[in-house]
């Protein structure tokens, strides 16, 4: 299977405690925090990687190389501008071979079965599965809302509802033919496609999953990760 990683951020959340990397080569105990991330999707059975890549996008390179020392074979697809996350996923895909492709961001951690997204996509016949996650707060980002069946019926809804809900955990797996129809340049996946799919009636759904899951974007989530490994909650 292939996935892309989304790296080409410029993590200025970040730049207080990590200024001179991109925010996803940010050192935990001596490794960047995407080798985690690569790790555990080698786990899973990912054999090609491609990354996508902006500022100090070399870094990566560099590190990472043809990637055969770390179990998998990589790509880079650089990006000249800031181009969003869909418009870096249809950068992107020009390495990408096979039918349905995983898609997630390179600046955040999750424990999940990725083979449920797999069988989710094929028992549904959806172009794209997708990860949710609960939070205790909703209202502080765009609600996800899956029906009984796992279809998605609402993607960034804004609510100021104090309340429990479910929000997009920012993994994806999308068929070939979905990527074919984002526009080339600046595209949002989260504000622009999944609304517009949606609208069209693309086969969209996915599931809850409550693994492990941290985004390194703000010092004390960086911090936090860091102890998790010292501690050996992540491995």
């Amino acid at each position: 299977m292939q996935a892309i990683l989304l790296a080409g951020g410029l993590g200025t959340r970040l730049r207080s405690v990590v200024s001179d990397r991109p925010k996803p080569m940010a050192l935990i105990e001596g490794r960047p925090f995407m080798e985690y991330v690569t790790r555990e999707l080698v786990r899973s059975g990912m054999t090609d990687i491609i990354f996508a890549v902006g500022y100090k996008g070399t870094m990566v390179e560099e590190y990472f190389g043809d990637g055969e020392r770390f179990g998998f074979h990589a790509s880079y697809a650089y990006e000249e501008t800031l181009l969003g996350t869909a418009g870096a996923i249809k950068n992107a895909g020009r390495f990408v071979t096979e039918e349905r492709f995983f898609v997630l961001n390179a600046d955040t951690f999750y424990q999940i079965d990725y083979t449920r997204l797999k069988r989710l996509q094929d028992s549904l016949d959806l172009d794209m599965a997708l990860v949710l996650r609960e939070v205790p707060d909703v209202s502080r980002y765009g609600q996800a809302i899956l029906d009984e069946k796992g279809f998605l019926t609402a993607f960034n809804e804004k609510t100021e509802e104090t309340r429990m809900g479910t929000i997009n955990g920012g993994i994806y797996l999308m068929r070939r033919s979905l990527m074919d129809t984002i526009p080339e340049g600046k595209v949002s996946l989260e504000n622009d496609m999944i609304p517009k799919w949606l609208r069209e009636g693309k086969g969209l759904g996915g599931f809850v999953n409550d693994g492990y899951f941290i985004d390194i974007g703000i010092p004390e989530a960086y911090r936090q990760f860091q102890e998790d490994v010292r501690n050996q909650v992540v491995v």
